[in-house]
């Protein structure tokens, strides 16, 4: 959005209006800038019918509801992100909507976290791409989106008031880079604030945040709007940078801004800003607008069927269970195979327009076979029903196969609440265990939209396709991998743990006080588990397929400052199949604290039977990149880095390393520098050594005292050592050595 705006004539009481919504969803028309409306995402537009109410939860227009982010993350895809953007774009312009609020890439911190199901992963890299593909979609469409919830916005509990407390690396190096990849890539019209304080301070009133991180680092053009009820003081989120207040409806928050800027509290420059920004996105918007657009909802379901299909993880499949051949008797047992969970709760909920029912598609993909279904179990907390659960034990025992499904009911996890445990249903565990008893060849197929704890079900069960959350049709996708007219490619964007207590936020969720401490810096996900030898259920990344693949003749290359991968990927398979090939980096000689490892690039393949191709992996300086504390910026280390490649992040098949030039980085010497760090310095540290060795306590025998002085002295800070010299240093020389060294 790059259009000049013109205000002149405008008020300041206009400008101030043009900062905060007419109603629940549209902006204000003034003057002859344009009203423009936006509504709910990311995953399906919902656009409520007919007057908007002041909640914005009156019912909405049928729309596609493709799958939600927890499940179109492990197409690992973002063409395929792109391809849904586009589709929601048409629909967008078919219901006259101009902003659709997605999409979300906050990390999913902890496994607890109620909005789980509405972002990516775990991992920066994933998320930021995916995000980055679904916003180039959209607005290639003519529609704007809304990047959200910028920033730290991962849990619900307190979500309106908590303040995340977090340090620079991990804030710049894992929760902003998700975001800062959309932004630089894609541009989006929008970003949406989130609810929550950062280290203390208001993200709607931070200037830090909004100004100076995502316009004046990052680049971006567009417009910050708040989430629907984020603003506490509208003079001073005007100051920080944001742009639109939402919902409108009050009169109050305009006439608080024109007033400010009268009595000379507010920078009449900052009102300007915010009202060319908020009319530019209007303009542009509307200007936009296909009159009589309409979308095929035949062909969008069909796309939503595609994407839930390479959404589908295939977690296990002892002896070649899967796929099930189309005939002969199959137990279908599991509430949600007739009444399927597709979505999360709250405001992305999505009406569709039409819906695959499992137990129906199952039928359908194998006319020949008996389909028989039992439900199992209730899905209304009740409990163990031992009537439902005996018929499908007696169906079980009777078939030549049970698919079972498994899962979490939209009661049980929703935008509003975290959980407060990662566990199954305790009669769905029992009924899995009973099932397995007469039926060996049982198939779990799990509905969730956050990570459960798998270790009973991957005692028990051979066979296990996780769907996450696949949207309207994913019970046409299920049956087309159970069947194997689509196989299974998708792969786990988080990592699945043995329990809730190995998790790296499990002492720091979600917090108290109005506070939450990110204690586990660095080490998000999988870098947790890497770092301290956890074992896992699932590793991120995993996921199997019915072929196999080889990888071989790993080539890297330094390229400036990132690293070009090469590697010869084969289908050693019967059948033709995709790929995820990951690349995961390290730096073992680091200056700083890293992670074991981390994702650097990725590349999605698609492969026939036997067939060979050169997979060329991108590892953008970026991504290797460590945010330096002392300079408060990125800095790419110089060093030898390890590249290892595989199908996961613990499945890595070929390593090697490679040399990149990177950027010296000398901290500047201080007074408080240590001995150790003046002596390590190219210039200081020959003068320091030679006048240190002629000084008593270098001299001294401290074996006596079973001590080594030397080791003890590297961290005492440099101008304390004044007090040991007896006076053959003084604090002068050391400054003048410091400020030479610096010089130099």
């Amino acid at each position: 959005m790059t259009d000049a705006t013109n205000l002149d004539g405008l008020t300041t009481e206009q400008k101030a209006s043009l900062g905060s919504g007419a109603d629940f969803w549209t902006t204000k028309a003034v003057g002859d800038i344009p009203s423009i409306m936006m509504t709910d995402g990311p995953h399906g537009l919902r656009k409520q019918a007919g007057d908007t109410d002041h909640l914005g939860i009156s019912a909405s227009v049928p729309a596609t509801c493709f799958p939600p982010a927890v499940g179109l993350a492990q197409t690992w895809d973002p063409e395929l992100a792109e391809s849904v953007g586009a589709a929601l774009g048409r629909e967008c312009q078919a219901n006259d909507v101009q902003v659709l609020l997605g999409p979300g890439v906050n990390l999913k911190r902890s496994p607890l976290g109620g909005r789980n199901f509405e972002y990516f992963s775990e991992e920066p890299l994933l998320s930021g791409a995916m995000g980055a593909g679904w916003v180039r979609g959209i607005q290639e469409q003519g529609v704007g989106a809304s990047l959200k919830h910028f920033a730290l916005n991962n849990q619900e509990d307190d979500r309106m008031r908590s303040s995340s407390d977090v340090d620079a690396r991990p804030l710049r190096e894992l929760y902003l880079r998700s975001f800062e990849r959309v932004v630089r890539d894609a541009q989006p019209w929008t970003v949406m604030c989130s609810y929550n304080k950062v280290n203390g301070v208001q993200v709607a009133h931070d200037p830090f945040l909004l100004t100076r991180v995502l316009r004046e680092e990052w680049g971006f053009e567009g417009v910050v709007v708040s989430d629907w009820g984020a603003v506490v003081d509208r003079v001073k989120s005007v100051a920080a940078g944001l742009d639109l207040q939402m919902p409108g409806g009050e009169s109050g928050p305009d006439a608080a801004v024109a007033a400010a800027v009268a009595d000379g509290s507010l920078d009449p420059a900052a009102l300007d800003a915010v009202a060319e920004r908020t009319a530019r996105l209007a303009r542009v918007a509307h200007a936009a607008r296909e009159a009589g657009a309409a979308f095929d909802a035949g062909l969008h379901h069909a796309l939503a069927r595609h994407v839930a299909g390479r959404a589908v993880v295939l977690l296990k499949n002892d002896d070649a269970l899967l796929p099930l051949a189309a005939s002969g008797s199959i137990a279908v047992i599991g509430e949600f195979a007739q009444t399927p969970r597709y979505q999360g709760g709250g405001s992305s909920h999505v009406n569709p327009t039409m819906l695959d029912v499992p137990l129906d598609e199952l039928r359908a993909a194998a006319p020949e076979a008996n389909v028989s279904f039992a439900a199992g179990f209730t899905v209304d907390g009740s409990g163990v029903d031992a009537d439902l659960a005996a018929e499908a034990v007696r169906i079980a025992a009777a078939a030549d196969a049970a698919v079972l499904f498994l899962g979490l009911d939209a009661s049980q996890e929703s935008e509003g609440f975290d959980r407060e445990h990662i566990e199954l249903p305790e009669e769905q565990l029992d009924l899995l265990a009973q099932v397995i008893a007469v039926q060996p060849k049982t198939v779990v197929v799990l509905s969730h939209g956050g990570v459960l704890r798998l270790a009973p079900v991957a005692d028990l069960a051979p066979a296990i396709l996780d769907g996450a959350l696949l949207g309207q049709a994913g019970g046409g996708a299920i049956a087309d991998v159970l069947f194997g007219a689509v196989n299974p490619s998708g792969k786990l964007a988080e990592t699945v743990p043995v329990r809730l207590q190995d998790t790296p936020a499990y002492l720091n969720f979600p917090g108290e006080g109005s506070h939450v401490r990110y204690g586990e810096g660095l080490f998000l996900g999988y870098r947790w588990y890497d770092a301290r030898e956890l074992e896992v259920t699932f590793p991120f990344g995993h996921g199997l397929s019915y072929t196999s693949f080889r990888y071989d003749a790993l080539e890297l290359a330094a390229d400036g400052d990132g690293i070009r991968a090469r590697v010869t990927l084969t289908n050693t398979g019967a059948r033709e199949g995709r790929e995820i090939v990951q690349a995961y980096v390290s730096l073992p000689d680091s200056s700083v604290q890293r992670p074991v490892r981390w994702l650097g690039g990725f590349a999605s393949v698609e492969l026939d039977a036997g067939e060979t191709a050169t997979v060329d992996l991108v590892i953008e300086g970026r991504d290797l990149a460590y945010w330096n504390v002392e300079l408060d910026r990125f800095v790419v280390e110089p060093g030898d880095y390890a590249v290892a490649v595989g199908a996961s992040s613990r499945d890595l098949r070929l390593d090697d390393d490679v040399d990149v030039e990177g950027e010296e980085v000398r901290t500047p010497l201080t007074m408080e520098s240590t001995l150790g760090e003046v002596l390590a310095h190219p210039v200081a540290g020959a003068l320091v050594a030679e006048q240190f060795a002629a000084l008593p306590m270098a001299q001294a025998d401290t074996a006596a005292l079973g001590m080594d002085m030397m080791r003890m002295m590297m961290s005492v800070p440099i101008e304390r050592i004044v007090g040991f010299a007896q006076g053959q240093v003084s604090r002068e020389q050391i400054a003048q050595l410091i400020a030479a060294a610096n010089a130099a």
